[in-house]
């Protein structure tokens, strides 16, 4: 098995970037490849943080769905205050905890921002799969616990508090569009 990791520093001026890509392994005498494209960012404040959402939001496209998973008070609010921001929405950004979706539509591209933290079995109910396909982007916050019904290809983004102010976000990008955009801008 082979593992290639590549660390340098990008755009976010002092932020760690750690690439992992290309998993080999062999069944029944036939070599294999798994692309496990994988980015490790820290950041060592909220403005770096909301930096890389913003970095993001400049590779948009219709249909995109970015998935956040992270402890409370991670920052996955955070991130989708940015990214909201830097597509042209003005409006106050909280998290949709209640309201499970909130529609944004008054910026160059429709904003679906979903807290799906407190659903239960009720997820196919809500029609939260006909999002993925209404020409905006998804961002949906504690992701994992709808895993059964997100889209094959999309952009995975776990959270991990490291300090007060630092974390580290793990973003897999899962189809050629993301890893496309990951190649862009990260």
């Amino acid at each position: 098995m082979s593992n290639l990791t590549i660390v340098w520093v990008n755009k976010l001026k002092k932020c760690k970037i750690y690439k992992k890509t290309c998993i080999y392994f062999c069944i029944n005498g036939t070599m294999n490849m798994v692309n496990d494209m994988q980015y490790k960012i820290t950041t060592y404040s909220e403005d770096e943080t909301m930096e890389l959402a913003q970095n993001i939001e400049s590779e948009k496209f219709p249909n995109m769905v970015i998935c956040l998973e992270g402890d409370l008070g991670s920052g996955k609010t955070v991130f989708a205050k940015a990214f909201a921001l830097a597509l042209g929405i003005t409006d106050n950004i909280t998290s949709p905890t209640f309201n499970i979706i909130k529609e944004y539509d008054n910026a160059e591209m429709k904003l679906f921002h979903m807290d799906v933290y407190r659903l239960s079995d009720i997820k196919q109910d809500l029609g939260i799969p006909e999002y993925f396909n209404k020409r905006g982007v998804c961002i949906i916050e504690w992701a994992d616990l709808i895993e059964d019904i997100l889209p094959k290809n999309r952009l995975d983004i776990k959270i991990k508090i490291l300090g007060e102010e630092s974390r580290q976000f793990i973003i897999t990008p899962h189809g050629s569009k993301y890893e496309d955009l990951c190649e862009r801008v990260l």
